[in-house]
């Protein structure tokens, strides 16, 4: 059975693809590890791959704004990727990559068991939700599997680009902070 303390060092070690091969650091994941929800975005990239952790640049710090927003920061979530390597040139993560990589993000859902799940952007909507996800259409909408709940939000690299998306995705969040006082112990809300 897995720990976080073996899981983290055997996903350091991966080769599993040729992101190994380009990459700096593994990005394997941050927050709490009793959390009880769980953020996933796409990749790492530029400023993820040198500090070894998700979400730290640009899109990273509009991020902890948005979990602000509704109370909740890192220490109360905890946050992964599709893939724990970055794409070169920050490119979308090929198929052949995600399918290599998942098992990890598996194995770190199951240590968790979240009960919350929040997709941020298309591409981790299409992996974890369902492979013909619209975010455009679909940003916001719950999805239940296994009591588990899942919602996807715009990714905070495309709120960055336009703007004019942040209203519904504030929204998202209240929708997001309600449902979590709904079913979480431990979030604080």
């Amino acid at each position: 059975m897995d720990t976080w303390e073996s899981l983290r060092k055997e996903c350091l070690d991966c080769k599993g693809c040729s992101l190994a091969d380009t990459r700096h650091n593994v990005v394997f994941g941050d927050g709490a590890e009793n959390a009880e929800l769980l953020f996933i975005g796409e990749g790492p990239g530029q400023h993820e791959d040198e500090q070894g952790k998700p979400f730290v640049g640009r899109a990273g710090k509009l991020l902890d704004e948005m979990l602000e927003m509704v109370n909740l920061d890192r220490s109360k979530v905890y946050i992964a990727n599709i893939v724990k390597c970055r794409p070169p040139q920050n490119r979308d993560p090929l198929g052949v990559e995600q399918d290599a990589c998942i098992d990890w993000l598996r194995r770190q859902t199951a240590l968790l068991r979240p009960k919350i799940i929040v997709c941020l952007g298309r591409i981790a909507a299409k992996v974890i939700i369902k492979d013909d996800f619209r975010i455009t259409q679909e940003h916001g909408q719950w999805f239940e599997r296994s009591g588990v709940w899942m919602t996807a939000l715009y990714h905070p690299a495309a709120l960055l680009r336009d703007v004019r998306k942040r209203p519904e995705t504030f929204e998202d969040l209240k929708a997001i902070q309600a449902k979590a006082r709904e079913l979480c112990d431990h979030t604080g809300l």
